[in-house]
């Protein structure tokens, strides 16, 4: 990939993520062992009153029966927030797209859907714009040494390479990508540093999975990050969004405050 060189210089966000599922959010540990941790709305206000940057909204038991549900809360989300949110789940088709914008969402993220139809996220940048849409790249750090990506929460294993499917994404016209690493997903050991650094691509990156303490997401944005999304460490209260952007900002690193 060292034909992509990345040529962003935006101001690094922090971004509180809620997996929701059946109505609330919740947590694991790699993709697993979930823990309820309270409402969607109530957690996505404090965050904004924290001072995230954006949202983002990830229905992880989403299928067709339930978009409604989901359809409802993001509409109480778009009258209720004031910063950007960025919805996913259940999306398979460019109509399920036109549902959560009409609703009210400044973005939608693709993982599944975007690995099974690869041009849906053509569809999508052609009819809203590169900046609506997040590819999320689930890989894991196999025993072998080998970088794999995943679907279907997790787990499903994709025969196609990580490195191809990073550069088709970005040749279809992806604004952002949503990088977790699956190995760090919450385990509290801090960033993959190696995979972001790693990520010399012409586009903003997320990075996700492992975050602890404030002084990860120094250490992802030394590494390469354009963003920093973060769940556990919020919903349990451990640290507020304040507390990571004084600490990023006492370290040198410019924020939105």
């Amino acid at each position: 990939m060292s034909e992509l060189i990345k040529k962003t210089s935006l101001v690094p966000r922090i971004i509180p993520c809620l997996d929701v599922a059946n109505g609330r959010v919740v947590k694991g540990t790699n993709f697993k062992k979930l823990l309820d941790m309270g409402d969607p709305i109530e957690l996505a206000l404090k965050y904004q009153h924290q001072g995230a940057d954006e949202i983002v909204f990830l229905d992880i038991k989403a299928s067709v029966d339930n978009q409604a549900s989901a359809l409802a809360m993001i509409k109480q989300v778009a009258t209720t927030l004031s910063i950007p949110f960025t919805v996913g789940g259940g999306i398979k088709q460019l109509s399920d797209v036109d549902r959560f914008f009409n609703a009210g969402a400044d973005k939608v993220t693709l993982n599944t859907a975007a690995v099974e139809n690869p041009e849906l996220i053509n569809q999508i940048a052609n009819k809203y714009g590169s900046q609506s849409l997040i590819i999320a790249i689930d890989v894991n750090h196999e025993s072998n040494g080998e970088h794999v990506i995943y679907t279907h929460g997790g787990s499903k294993r994709v025969k196609k390479p990580y490195q191809t499917w990073i550069k088709e994404v970005v040749e279809r016209g992806a604004g952002e990508i949503l990088m977790t690493a699956m190995h760090k997903d919450g385990t509290g050991s801090g960033f993959d540093l190696d995979l972001l650094e790693q990520a010399n691509f012409p586009l903003p990156i997320i990075a996700s999975g492992g975050a602890n303490k404030p002084e990860d997401f120094l250490h992802a944005i030394n590494a390469g990050a354009d963003a920093v999304l973060a769940a556990g460490i919020f919903h349990r209260d451990e640290f507020t969004v304040s507390e990571v952007k004084n600490y990023l900002i006492n370290n040198n690193i410019s924020m939105r405050v």
